[in-house]
């Protein structure tokens, strides 16, 4: 690719993107947006000791979400929004190449995007000014986010490519990035109450003759002002008793989760935790639950009154995390494999001379 060619390519597109009003009306309601989700989390993490973490991931997750919804109709209709314009065939025309004219496109759709992430840069140093949020989360995050404006812009301009109509295109491009963010979610929550498997409960207790309000002392307990029981009412030990229910396995599902954007933000940022071993931020808490999901249910429970078992404490969240597998890398892996076979597929559409076009499409 010919860098100037490139250049001149991304130079235009922003050119056009950012001339209108409209452009810097939508950065200042974004702008607006963040002064209100910051002046709330600091509200709902003000409490906490390390709220820095707690605001700073809110506001990128706020910026994530924003940029989501934004960007597929900032890049839905980059190609064929040109063509139907007919001003896609003169740039053609020159010594600009099929995969130089996609590719900036795509830049231009990518920095257009990363520019709602700069609006949002004096909150996030607000928020770390705050406290409590290290170096690697920082640095993490924002380069995760920053990739996964680029891949959604990507599947945008791919989109504007293969699709002749703008408005297709674009509702394709919400359509694919609500399979991402949405339906995921959807998928793991039917699948896995699908794959369902049988538990057993098992357990007994002590059988005794109630007198009136009265009720017995258990082995090893006195009574007192506060716990009153009658050591004379007999007890003894009940008959073993099983009951069987069906519990969802999650377990089998999990893997679905990674492949959508704000999973893959979480799991791949370093989590921060108190010293009980809890999240101190919206990273750790997503990360715990699909942490969590890998496990797999435990399907025979034994509860015996007459023998307690000695006290056992759960894992906290930070040893459920510690205990299971990233799966961020995979899951970015699809969608950059996603966006590249799409791009592709764009570029078969849009090279020149064209064998097929679709009926009724404009050429200049």
């Amino acid at each position: 690719m010919n860098a100037q060619r490139l250049g001149t390519i991304v130079r235009l597109e922003l050119t056009q993107r950012t001339r209108t009003v409209a452009w810097y009306v939508l950065l200042g309601v974004f702008a607006a947006i963040l002064v209100l989700v910051t002046m709330f989390s600091f509200m709902a993490w003000g409490s906490m000791a390390e709220s820095g973490s707690g605001i700073y991931s809110t506001i990128v997750y706020i910026t994530l979400l924003l940029v989501v919804l934004v960007s597929p109709t900032l890049s839905g209709n980059a190609i064929n929004g040109d063509r139907d314009a007919a001003t896609l065939a003169p740039v053609q025309v020159t010594l600009a190449t099929t995969g130089e004219i996609l590719f900036g496109k795509f830049l231009a759709a990518w920095v257009t995007g990363l520019a709602f992430v700069a609006v949002s840069v004096p909150f996030l140093i607000i928020a770390t000014l705050a406290g409590g949020t290290d170096a690697a989360t920082i640095f993490v995050s924002l380069a995760v986010l920053i990739v996964e404006v680029g891949v959604i812009a990507a599947i945008g301009v791919a989109l504007s490519g293969i699709l002749a109509r703008p408005l297709f295109s674009v509702a394709a491009t919400y359509l694919v990035v609500a399979a991402l963010v949405i339906g995921t979610l959807i998928a793991f929550a039917l699948l896995g109450y699908s794959f369902r498997s049988e538990a057993t409960s098992t357990y007994r207790s002590y059988d005794y003759a109630y007198e009136g309000d009265s009720f017995p002392c258990m082995p090893g307990e006195v009574s007192s002002d506060d716990y009153p029981c009658d050591p004379d009412i007999p007890i003894e030990c009940g008959e073993w008793q099983t009951d069987t229910y069906e519990v969802p396995r999650f377990d089998r599902v999990w893997w679905i989760l990674a492949a959508n954007p704000f999973v893959i933000l979480a799991d791949a940022t370093p989590a921060q935790f108190d010293a009980n071993g809890y999240p101190v931020d919206l990273f750790g808490n997503i990360k715990v639950g699909v942490r969590g999901a890998q496990q797999p249910p435990v399907l025979e429970h034994t509860w015996d009154d007459c023998t307690p078992p000695p006290e056992d404490f759960p894992p906290t969240p930070e040893e459920i995390v510690a205990a299971s597998a990233a799966s961020w890398f995979i899951g970015l892996a699809l969608q950059v494999l996603l966006a590249a076979v799409l791009m592709w597929w764009a570029w078969l559409r849009t090279r020149t001379p064209a064998r097929r076009m679709p009926p009724g499409t404009r050429i200049a």
